[in-house]
């Protein structure tokens, strides 16, 4: 801004001085009544002096009335602000941001090469997780602001209030009988359930458990009974237990499992159309929406995790960057190594642009429309007279020497005709 306002001045008084040293030239000139070569002095400087004023003229009238007189046709640009607001933004619009323009130069600069440059040198993964890093901590200093706590609290509470929790749990355990899905979770219980019994330390336990049965129930009986038969009888119950699993496993007509499936059919019907259970389950929701002691306890878990997060930060080799690093040198990786996850990138970065450009480029322009509109009248002018009044001081310059230059040829040829 300083350098482009002393150029300006510094043209300015070039452009003055050589007007003054035109008038100046001019008076020494008619002093010498015009005789001989002062003639031509004359002829010389009267020219460049109306050559010097008519520009001056016309690079003021740009931006200003000429010596405050508010002559048709000047101030040209402080008349027509909100024109050329609307033109530029209406140029950028059209020509720069245009949708085609914008798709051939993402095509021409394919992101996804350049990202796959970007991530696989680690400086470069390491600045992005640092960054990443600054911004889940002040992520988590903003939702631990208690206003915005408070609009949080109010806005989930009203979610919670309208959704329909025992509706939506009948629709996803109706997704999960699709195909006999819900037997898979039957499965996996008696997979678990089998695992867990199959342990020493839970064989161990149970054969602790039948001791304690036998000498609370049977305390006469327990005296005659062997050392080893708790442990004898807990390897049988487990045996058993896992013969019962896999035959449940291999027949999928098994009672068990036609069971399992009444059950489910049961606990749907009710969720859909039984008002009492309906009632108890919404009055579930209810409580532990409400239950303080649960929000306090997500609160403190928040509060842990940002103090967690800021203390591992502040380590020379913080875990949190380095997972973050790493993640991203391996995205880098992945993208050099497959090509169509790159093309696959392109075109939805593509996509994306084609969907969104013509809204994005009308805001951008109703922006800058809006921008140029509210400066003051005095700020417009000098931003412009700024970025282009240097090189306008140059035509007033070139109309001094010009015009001199012309008033000598007319000089000449008046000589040659008189």
């Amino acid at each position: 801004m300083e350098a482009r306002k002393a150029a300006l001045k510094r043209n300015k008084t070039i452009a003055g001085g050589l007007l003054v040293a035109a008038t100046i030239l001019f008076v020494i000139a008619r002093s010498q009544h015009g005789s001989g070569a002062w003639a031509w002095v004359a002829a010389f400087a009267e020219a460049a002096m109306v050559g010097a004023l008519a520009d001056w003229f016309a690079v003021v009238a740009l931006f200003r009335h000429p010596l405050g007189v508010p002559i048709p046709h000047t101030a040209i640009v402080a008349n027509k602000k909100e024109t050329i607001a609307e033109n530029l933004a209406k140029f950028i619009q059209d020509k720069f941001l245009a949708t085609d323009v914008v798709v051939a130069k993402l095509k021409a600069w394919n992101p996804a090469a350049h990202l796959c440059s970007y991530l696989i040198e680690r400086h470069n993964a390491d600045s992005l997780a640092r960054g990443l890093s600054r911004v889940i901590s002040e992520s988590l200093d903003f939702v631990e602001d208690e206003r915005v706590q408070k609009v949080l609290r109010e806005a989930l509470t009203s979610r919670i209030e309208k959704f329909d929790l025992a509706s939506s749990t009948a629709v996803i355990v109706d997704s999960l009988r699709k195909e006999h899905r819900h037997q898979v979770v039957l499965d996996e219980l008696m997979h678990r359930f089998a695992a867990y019994i199959s342990t020493p330390e839970s064989q161990e336990k149970l054969a602790a458990a039948i001791d304690t049965w036998a000498g609370a129930e049977y305390p006469m009986l327990s005296m005659f009974i062997p050392a080893g038969f708790s442990k004898g009888a807990g390897e049988k119950i487990v045996k058993r237990l896992n013969e019962f699993v896999q035959a449940v496993d291999a027949d999928p007509t098994h009672e068990l499992r036609r069971e399992f499936d009444k059950a489910v059919d049961e606990f749907t019907v009710k969720l859909k159309y039984d008002p009492l259970f309906r009632s108890k389950v919404e009055a579930l929701k209810l409580e532990t929406a409400g239950n303080a002691p649960l929000g306090e306890y997500v609160k403190s878990l928040l509060a842990d995790l940002k103090n967690w997060l800021v203390e591992d930060l502040d380590r020379p080799h913080s875990q949190v960057q380095k997972k973050l690093s790493d993640a991203a040198v391996a995205l880098g990786k992945t993208l050099s190594a497959n090509r169509e996850l790159g093309e696959s990138i392109n075109e939805h970065l593509e996509t994306i642009v084609r969907n969104y450009a013509d809204t994005v480029r009308g805001g951008i322009a109703k922006h800058i429309s809006g921008t140029v509109k509210d400066w003051k009248d005095e700020d417009f002018i000098s931003e412009i007279e700024l970025s282009i009044g240097t090189d306008l001081q140059f035509i007033r310059m070139n109309g001094t020497l010009v015009g001199g230059a012309i008033g000598l040829l007319l000089h000449a040829v008046a000589l040659a005709l008189g």
